[in-house]
């Protein structure tokens, strides 16, 4: 079932359509501003077409945006793909250790084989891509430094995505999941020693009042995480062609700003970390290789076995240079 009313093409006046879209983050987020980026060129448009956004998880909760997505129950949201690889194991791909290089890296991977099979699946739920964004993150420690393997036993930890959570359980910690909207309350209450999470988010949570010390997305990032704006297809598609047009043309606007964004928010957060009196540690590449070789034992691995054709999209997204 579609919501709001699509323009009517009879004899009656048209009405304008009014799109929910859905997403966790604060408005000081860039997420949030790639949404309202694209409600604001949309409404400049003058196509009959509104978009009113519902942030900091107010419509439904950050793990529950997929589902509801998918059935028409909401239009749009900005979303990281992995929370829905339960339902879609593929997707936990565009959340795995050491996949992605660098911001640059990112954007070629959204413009590949790998992704256009990623693409397929989603539109088998009925759902389509508007903005591809990739986000970096890194780690951050209550009381310590968190830069390779052999800083992990013991502690208990919030990693985004399965794979994280294989590679990171792998590497001796305790997982505890949750969306990254509830680090700070764990850290607070003692549930959380350490989490990963994109450096946005660590900004955005403030995060930097509950830890010692922070491992920023540098020269080495280990965290890419893919956190596209999906609309559901057949809202989509039910538009006119005007309204189409006008939201085809912000998103492709939005898309360039959000990736500027992405790389500017890395060199961001490691300055409010550091003006917040908190530690930066920054990771060697002996310790991203040594990341690298616990993820193809655990994350990978686990990965090839869970999803029959898992080993071709795995060598798919491996083959982007």
């Amino acid at each position: 079932m579609l919501c709001g009313t699509i323009a009517a093409t009879t004899g009656f006046a048209a009405h304008a359509e009014t799109l929910r879209l859905s997403h966790q983050w604060s408005t000081q987020d860039v997420r949030h501003k790639v949404a309202q980026m694209i409600a604001d060129d949309v409404a400049a448009a003058d196509v009959d077409l509104d978009i009113r956004i519902f942030p900091s998880s107010s419509l439904f909760k950050a793990r529950e945006q997929y589902t509801p997505l998918s059935r028409g129950q909401l239009d749009m949201t900005v979303l990281p793909l992995s929370y829905a690889g339960g339902q879609r194991p593929a997707y936990n791909l565009t959340l795995m250790p050491g996949l992605v290089k660098n911001h640059d890296h990112a954007a070629r991977l959204n413009d590949s084989p790998f992704m256009d099979d990623i693409k397929g699946i989603l539109a088998e739920d009925d759902v389509v891509v508007l903005v591809d964004g990739y986000l970096a993150g890194g780690f951050a420690g209550k009381d310590k430094c968190i830069t390779g393997p052999d800083d992990m036993p013991g502690l208990q930890t919030r990693a985004a995505g399965k794979a994280f959570e294989q590679m990171l359980a792998g590497a001796g910690a305790s997982i505890a999941s949750m969306a990254s909207s509830e680090i700070y309350n764990a850290m607070q209450t003692g549930v959380l020693d350490a989490a990963n999470t994109s450096s946005s988010s660590f900004v955005s949570y403030r995060i930097y009042e509950q830890v010692a010390c922070y491992t920023p997305p540098g020269e080495y990032a280990l965290w890419f995480m893919y956190q596209p704006l999906l609309m559901n297809k057949s809202m989509y598609d039910g538009l006119n062609d005007e309204q189409r047009a006008a939201l085809d043309a912000a998103s492709e606007k939005a898309e360039a700003f959000y990736l500027e964004e992405a790389k500017k928010e890395d060199a961001a957060s490691r300055q409010v970390f550091q003006d917040n009196g908190v530690e930066i540690a920054d990771m060697t590449a002996e310790e991203f290789e040594a990341w690298r070789a616990l993820a193809a034992e655990t994350s990978y691995a686990a990965f090839v076995e869970e999803l029959p054709d898992g080993q071709a999209l795995l060598d798919k997204a491996l083959a982007v240079e």
